[in-house]
């Protein structure tokens, strides 16, 4: 079993496929509304192939990668794990990314399109220390992200995983493979990420979708993280991005002391603002803008759409756009331009939804 045979079985529930990241994905299985309900209502099942995972070895894995990350590894007890993100030393991103902590080792959960250029920029800065890359023989292959995501985890798996913290993560046996279940949302509700050899991905696929998980595509998942103001990389943030400019404070840590690119992140939280950050967007009317659209203030060009849906959960467009500082306050109005017209948008906060399960998650 492996891949082909998911894609096999993907295509056999009328997938249809897209590209994404440098892989094929399944675009949508149903009409969004049905898929989008799944997930807020009941256990959507989705494709695992948006993030890549590196593994680190050796005895300074938890020191080397402390003075890498923004985050703070060094608390991490083996089934912890943390949020954080990799910087250049101009405090840019490289990557956002999961660390996930083992008894021999510290798995990174990157995005998709993202893992080779993380694995350079650590690297480049490994010389005495006794850490290296270790090639990993478990995949991220699925997530299960609802309300009843638990219930159906615990009706096929050997182990509870309601109890674990947000990053936290155990083994578990489903369908007679050994899947490592890691707590971790990608929709704002209850979610879980599934990492195993590749073997165990058909075989798995099969046995949540008999236990009444509903299979949801790429599209939907994206409507899914607006919703929640949930940035992709690539999408929303590039290489050029300032860390503080797009809300992952949450990824920083304050206390921990240095590591690469801290000096900008001080610098920017001593002046007490960026000068542009990623706005929620709110249309008045039901134009969806594409990717780029220009947005304007007093007929000044302040900021960018980066990506938009329209949300079920408002019945109103979204969008995600970088907003100059003259006019990011919430309740401001700009207005995005395509081609000749300009339509109407209100600044906001994220997340545009908030379901019961966020105050569980981080």
């Amino acid at each position: 079993m492996s891949w082909i045979d998911l894609d096999r079985l993907q295509q056999a529930l009328g997938a249809d496929r897209t590209e994404f990241q440098g892989t094929h994905l399944p675009r949508a299985f149903a009409p969004p509304a049905t898929e989008w309900a799944a997930v807020r209502r009941h256990a959507g099942l989705l494709d695992g192939r948006t993030r890549r995972l590196l593994s680190l070895v050796g005895g300074d894995r938890v020191s080397f990668l402390q003075g890498m990350i923004s985050n703070d590894v060094t608390k991490l007890a083996d089934g912890g794990g943390t949020y954080a993100a990799l910087l250049t030393i101009q405090g840019k991103l490289v990557s956002d990314l999961y660390v996930y902590a083992l008894a021999d080792r510290l798995i990174l959960d990157v995005p998709a399109g993202r893992d080779a250029a993380v694995r350079a920029a650590l690297d480049r800065y490994i010389v005495a220390d006794d850490v290296e890359f270790e090639d990993l023989a478990i995949h991220s292959l699925l997530a299960l992200e609802g309300p009843h995501a638990a219930t159906i985890l615990a009706s096929v798996a050997d182990a509870a995983v309601d109890d674990l913290q947000p990053h936290g993560h155990r083994e578990c046996v489903i369908a007679g493979h050994t899947i490592r279940c890691v707590a971790v949302s990608q929709s704002g509700e209850t979610g879980f990420r599934l990492l195993g050899n590749t073997d165990a991905v058909a075989p798995l696929w099969r046995s949540l979708l008999a236990a009444g998980a509903t299979p949801v595509g790429l599209d939907t998942l994206g409507t899914l993280r607006l919703e929640t103001g949930i940035p992709w990389f690539g999408i929303d943030m590039d290489e050029e991005t300032l860390v503080m400019e797009n809300g992952l404070e949450g990824a920083i840590s304050f206390t921990k002391g240095c590591y690469l690119g801290q000096e900008v992140v001080e610098r920017v939280a001593a002046r007490g603002h960026v000068n542009r950050k990623l706005c929620g967007l709110v249309a008045a009317g039901s134009v969806i803008p594409p990717a780029g659209s220009p947005l304007l203030h007093d007929g000044k060009e302040v900021g960018a759409v980066t990506s938009a849906t329209r949300s079920p959960a408002l019945d109103r467009v979204i969008a995600l756009g970088y907003v100059h500082r003259a006019a990011f306050e919430p309740g401001t109005t700009v207005h995005a331009r395509l081609d000749s017209d300009q339509f109407e948008m209100t600044v906001t906060e994220r997340p545009f939804y908030r379901s019961a399960a966020a105050n569980k998650l981080t």
